[in-house]
């Protein structure tokens, strides 16, 4: 079975080495160091500081693990400023949009990026599957808790 891609913009990737680099060359060598002052102090068996560098060090040895995997199936979104002639909605687009009379832009990114506090919405959601694909001046409906939402689609960076 083919392992799902994961879409990424070139500073989703950055972030995410970032953190592997941070995670592989100084965390993980910190607390291996803590953990073998630990293991000198004697008793493991009552020893706090042992059994909580263990914890954390699992926790980041499988947060490495996960990253290698993520790493290894990592797919960058074009960067959409590079003078591409679509005119439709891709992964990757900033949208502008209007709802209601009132202009949002939105970033369509992978869902592993996604972040709606900072308009960085999915492909996979609702609104983002709604949105790939279409023109400059369409109208794209999501259904939202509170019933339909239209959408129009005033420019696209």
């Amino acid at each position: 079975m083919e392992a799902k891609k994961i879409y990424l913009t070139k500073e989703g990737l950055d972030e995410l080495k970032k953190e592997y680099e941070e995670l592989t060359k100084t965390r993980r060598p910190d607390l291996v160091k803590r953990l073998s002052q630990a293991r000198d102090q004697g008793d493991l068996s009552e020893n706090a500081e042992y059994h909580a560098a263990r914890e954390e060090l699992s926790f980041i040895d499988g947060r490495i693990d996960e990253l290698e995997e993520l790493l290894k199936v990592v797919v960058l979104i074009e960067d959409h400023a590079k003078g591409r002639s679509s005119k439709g909605v891709e992964l990757g687009s900033k949208v502008t949009i209007k709802i209601d009379g009132k202009e949002e832009v939105y970033s369509v990114v992978g869902e592993f990026e996604a972040d709606p506090a900072e308009k960085k919405i999915s492909h996979e959601s609702p609104l983002g599957k709604a949105l790939i694909g279409k023109q400059v001046g369409e109208q794209v409906e999501v259904e939202a808790p509170a019933g339909k939402i239209v959408y129009t689609i005033v420019s696209i960076h």
